[in-house]
């Protein structure tokens, strides 16, 4: 469980970015390169990807389990995809298993630091279950100021972060901040929104085609096509042809 750390802490940034260049791969950083994105004009540009897969820094995140806080906070600030990956790992691990002390010292770090979650793999491993779970309850005026950011990822953030809410069949925060989200012009918006209002259905197929009804006719295509991706065929093409 990581704890605020002191100058000397930096040692264990050592040991791990030591360990994460043994298990780098070229051939995998670079079709991870093109997943996600990081030419020029893409969502992604410049980040940089050493190969290192998810299940191996899952491996890491609970092997350096007890890396102190201002360490992990170090490592979510690398240029490295894959440091910031474990790091989000890291904290998210911690946030599950930390004191109430703990919790809001994590979650004050991540929205501290939200300009290192950067690419949409580091907001869905981490929104949900840092700022989703710290904030069921409590107020949640963050999540709004997250969807009105200019910032693409604060915008993914909002929204992701209310997967936890749905989790306990609290779907009014999804609503609210899927209506702000209608006319985003990104892609990934789309496809965050659709996913969260097709979690909604999983639960409460009645509550989202309450919402659907009222909004389908100007909801971006691809976020339609997520949202009813598990209604059957006929009622999927009656809302992707407006005779709803």
């Amino acid at each position: 469980m990581p704890t605020d750390g002191n100058p000397g802490a930096i040692l264990g940034i050592r040991e791990i970015r030591r360990r994460l260049r043994i298990l780098a791969d070229k051939d995998k950083a670079r079709i991870l390169r093109g997943f996600f994105k990081t030419g020029r004009g893409q969502y992604g540009e410049g980040d940089v990807f050493i190969g290192v897969t998810v299940p191996v820094l899952r491996k890491l995140a609970k092997e350096f389990c007890d890396t102190l806080l201002d360490d992990v906070v170090l490592l979510l600030q690398s240029p490295i995809h894959e440091e910031r990956l474990l790091a989000l790992l890291m904290l998210v691990r911690s946030y599950a298993t930390g004191s109430k002390t703990i919790k809001k010292k994590i979650f004050n770090r991540y929205i501290a630091n939200t300009r290192y979650i950067n690419n949409w793999d580091l907001v869905d491993l981490s929104a949900p279950n840092i700022v989703g779970a710290h904030l069921f309850d409590k107020s949640r005026k963050q999540l709004y100021a997250f969807a009105g950011s200019d910032d693409l990822w604060k915008r993914r953030i909002a929204i992701l972060s209310t997967f936890t809410f749905i989790r306990q069949n609290d779907f009014n925060d999804t609503f609210r901040i899927s209506k702000l989200l209608l006319k985003d012009e990104q892609d990934l918006i789309h496809k965050a929104v659709g996913w969260m209002l097709r979690e909604v259905g999983k639960r409460s197929c009645d509550r989202e085609e309450e919402f659907l009804r009222q909004h389908y006719r100007v909801m971006p295509r691809t976020m339609l096509r997520y949202a009813i991706e598990r209604f059957p065929e006929s009622k999927r093409g009656k809302y992707l042809n407006g005779k709803r």
